[in-house]
C-alpha cells in the first residue's frame, strides 16, 4: 500500500481510505461484529485511514475495529453543526464513542459555497480552538460542489478538503468533472490536503469499477480516495487495485457476484427525474418520493446519474 502526506498537515495516509458509510445503518446495516470485521480486514491489509461522519452512526464499528490495534490509524469525521455549542457536542461525541484523545481530521459536512461556510463560522472558530488545544489535528470541509472546493481553497484556516470526484462526474454540483478537477488542482496550489469521495459514484460506476478507480488514482493532487466497502472481498479487491497488484479472477468474480440493491436516501424530494430516466419501469413516485420495484430494477445506475440530489446509490 502506498502512502502520502495530506497537504501541509503532516498526516500520512494510505491511498485507499475506508469509507465507513456503507457498513452502517444508513446503507448495509451490518451487525457490529461484521462491520468492524470488514474495517479490521482493511486495516490489517495496510489501510491506515478511515472516513466517517456523525451522521453515518458508524463510530461503534470503528471503535471496535480499532481494539487491540497497535499502529496509528487516521480518522476523519464530519459534522453538520453550525454553532459553537453544536460543534463542541459533535467533537465530544466523536472522542467519546471512538475512545480517542484527539481526532486527526474534523470537517464541516457537505458545504456548498463561501456563503454556507460563513454560515458555519461559529463552529469553525470552535474547531480552531480545539485544534490549538490538541483535540483536532486538521480541519476543513467535505463538499459535492465545485464552488465549495474553490471557496475552501482560499480560506487559510482550512487544512483539508474532501471533494466528490469520479470518472463520469456523477453527483458533482455546480459544474462538470473538468471544473471539479480544476478546482482540486487550484486547492492543491493553496497547500490544501485533498482526499476524494464517491469514486464509484455511489455505486453507479461498479460495472466499470477498475476504470473508475484508475481514474481517481491518476489525479495527482489526491493523497487518498475514500471508497465504501461492506464485504471482505470488496476490501481485498480494492487493496489489490490501490496497491497496483493484479486482481485475481476469483476475487473479481466474488466482488461482481455480491448481491446489490438500489438505495434511495431519505432526502429524496420526488422530482421524478429518475422515473423518467428508468427504461425498465422500475421506479415510481409514491407518497412524494421515489420507490423501486426490485423485480424490474437492472441496477444499471442510470437513475443515479440524473438525480439532482445525489440520493440514489447501488449498494
Amino acid at each position: 500500500m502506498d502512502y502520502r502526506i495530506l497537504g501541509q498537515t503532516g498526516i500520512k495516509v494510505s491511498r485507499l481510505c475506508f469509507g465507513a458509510l456503507t457498513v452502517g445503518p444508513l446503507q448495509a446495516a451490518l451487525s457490529l461484529e461484521d462491520g468492524a470485521g470488514v474495517i479490521r480486514r482493511a486495516l490489517e491489509a495496510g489501510v491506515n485511514f478511515i472516513d466517517t461522519a456523525e451522521y453515518y452512526r458508524t463510530y461503534p464499528y470503528i471503535q471496535k475495529a480499532l481494539e487491540g490495534m497497535e499502529r496509528e490509524v487516521v480518522i476523519a469525521t464530519k459534522s453538520y453543526a453550525y454553532t459553537r455549542r453544536g460543534m463542541q457536542e459533535s467533537l465530544e461525541k466523536a472522542l467519546r464513542e471512538l475512545k480517542r484523545d484527539y481526532l486527526d481530521i474534523f470537517l464541516l459536512h457537505e458545504q456548498e459555497s463561501y456563503r454556507t461556510i460563513r454560515g458555519h463560522w461559529d463552529a469553525v472558530e470552535y474547531l480552531l480552538e480545539a485544534k490549538k488545544a490538541g483535540l483536532v489535528r486538521a480541519i476543513g470541509i467535505s463538499t459535492h460542489c465545485v464552488e465549495g472546493v474553490r471557496a475552501a481553497a482560499r480560506i487559510p484556516e482550512f487544512d483539508v478538503i474532501h471533494p466528490l470526484i469520479n470518472l463520469t462526474g456523477v453527483g458533482i454540483q455546480g459544474g462538470t468533472r473538468e471544473d471539479m478537477l480544476e478546482a482540486i488542482a487550484e486547492a492543491a496550489v493553496f497547500g490544501k490536503g485533498l482526499y476524494g469521495m464517491k469514486a464509484l459514484g455511489g455505486g453507479n460506476l461498479i460495472p466499470s469499477v477498475e476504470e473508475a478507480l484508475a481514474f481517481v488514482l491518476n489525479i495527482p493532487h489526491l493523497a487518498s480516495v475514500a471508497v465504501g466497502m461492506r464485504t471482505p472481498a470488496e476490501v481485498d479487491f480494492n487493496v489489490s487495485v490501490f496497491s497496483g497488484q493484479p486482481v485475481p479472477e476469483d476475487l473479481r468474480h466474488r466482488v461482481g457476484t455480491v448481491k446489490r440493491r438500489l438505495h434511495i436516501e431519505s432526502w429524496c424530494r420526488g422530482c421524478g427525474c429518475c422515473v423518467e430516466r428508468c427504461t425498465a419501469g422500475a421506479l415510481s413516485l409514491v407518497g412524494g418520493r421515489a420507490v423501486v420495484d426490485t423485480s424490474r430494477c437492472r441496477l444499471c445506475g442510470y437513475c443515479g446519474a440524473v438525480c439532482p440530489e445525489f440520493c440514489i446509490r447501488v449498494i
